[in-house]
């Protein structure tokens, strides 16, 4: 179990990664992170980042927990893509819909399937996200 969970987190450093250097290129993160190696050409900085926030994660709370916590998080964000997927034209392919629909609803059912603990915890990140985004909107526009 040991090895497949640094595995795991392993993976998600390169994606969170390269989504904080996304978010930093489109001005919801600090700039610095949108930084991308010159022979690389990884996003190092939002990397390192990355891999600090989880080794203090790993080093000071429970491995179980910081998994649970990291898969209630990419459910969202999946949930969040098929429900964007919901809202593209239909075109010509019938059903179109049904597949991001069955995604949603996946995402859903499998993010409930976790602790509540963990659950509660993404919920609690994500609205705090969702606040700080909307806020950053409004000043924005005045």
């Amino acid at each position: 179990m040991a090895i497949a969970s640094v595995g795991v987190l392993l993976a998600l450093i390169a994606g969170i990664s390269r989504t904080g250097l996304a978010m930093a290129r489109g001005g919801d993160l600090p700039g610095w992170l949108a930084a991308v190696h010159p022979r690389a050409r990884t996003p190092y900085r939002a990397e390192i980042a990355v891999g600090a926030i989880v080794i203090v994660a790993v080093a000071f709370g429970d491995l179980r927990g910081a998994i649970a916590f990291s898969s209630v998080a990419v459910l969202a964000y999946y949930a969040i893509a098929n429900a964007a997927a919901w809202t593209l034209p239909r075109g010509h392919a019938r059903g179109a819909r049904v597949v991001p629909a069955l995604g949603l609803v996946g995402c859903i059912v499998v993010a409930l399937a976790l602790p509540w603990q963990s659950v509660a915890q993404g919920a609690i990140v994500l609205a705090a996200g969702a606040l700080v985004f909307t806020a950053r909107r409004i000043a924005r526009r005045q």
